[in-house]
């Protein structure tokens, strides 16, 4: 399989990279500012601009003899209520999260076809949680970009689907994850009983590009441990 990776310096880029290594797959990654210390090729890329996503695409397409599926990581994590939120906020958040979803999109329809696209949602869309409503609204406008394009672009047999992880253990996180008091409230939040790791949203994400799955699409897939369905 022919993946490329978007924001692929993260938590939850890393381990993907390394368990699709394990499957044998050949990548190209995507990075924003850290690079990636990887065997695999890699590129620097600004998400947030469409000239230079459909550019790493356009890349992926040349160096892998074709891309049979796109994961687009970039993500934010600003907690404060609306209120306290500047529009540099807002605008920054919509940006790393939302406009490089569209971006992934708009260049995959134009480049491609027998493709499929996971992009990032999180649990907190399908739950209202205090102090989320930046991080909420960006990812409730990927969700319903996902489903749209999934209908857009089935004529070309491109499948779009979104992946909503609770608290995942990241560096995007730790601000939560390293705080015991914060931790231990998260914790009790959920059903299973323990935040993610990232083994468990690569796990979700492999099995969407999988094309096996072809009869997965326009789907949201939450991954969080029981926060947003129980009580």
């Amino acid at each position: 399989m022919k993946v490329l990776i978007i924001g692929s310096a993260g938590g939850i880029g890393k381990k993907l990279s390394e368990d699709l290594s394990k499957d044998s797959s050949s990548i190209f990654l995507g990075y924003h500012s850290n690079p990636v210390d990887s065997v695999y090729k890699s590129k620097k890329i600004d998400a947030t601009k469409f000239e230079e996503v459909e550019d790493f695409i356009q890349s992926g397409i040349e160096i892998l003899g074709g891309v049979d599926a796109i994961v687009n990581l970039p993500g934010n994590l600003i907690l404060k209520p609306a209120h306290l939120s500047t529009e540099e906020d807002f605008y920054n958040t919509i940006n790393i999260n939302l406009k490089s979803a569209f971006g992934v999109v708009r260049a995959a329809g134009k480049l491609l076809d027998n493709c499929s696209i996971v992009l990032m949602s999180t649990a907190a869309a399908s739950i209202g949680l205090s102090n989320h409503e930046l991080i909420s609204s960006a990812k409730s406008g990927i969700e319903g970009l996902a489903k749209s394009a999934a209908k857009t672009y089935a004529r070309k047999n491109i499948r779009v689907n979104t992946v909503s992880p609770g608290l995942v253990r990241t560096p995007l996180s730790k601000k939560i994850t390293e705080n015991p008091i914060m931790l231990k409230a998260s914790i009790k939040m959920l059903a299973a009983n323990k935040i993610g790791e990232p083994k468990q949203i690569s796990n979700m994400i492999r099995f969407l590009i999988d094309s096996e799955n072809d009869w997965i699409t326009g789907q949201n897939f939450i991954v969080d441990g029981g926060l947003s369905s129980t009580k």
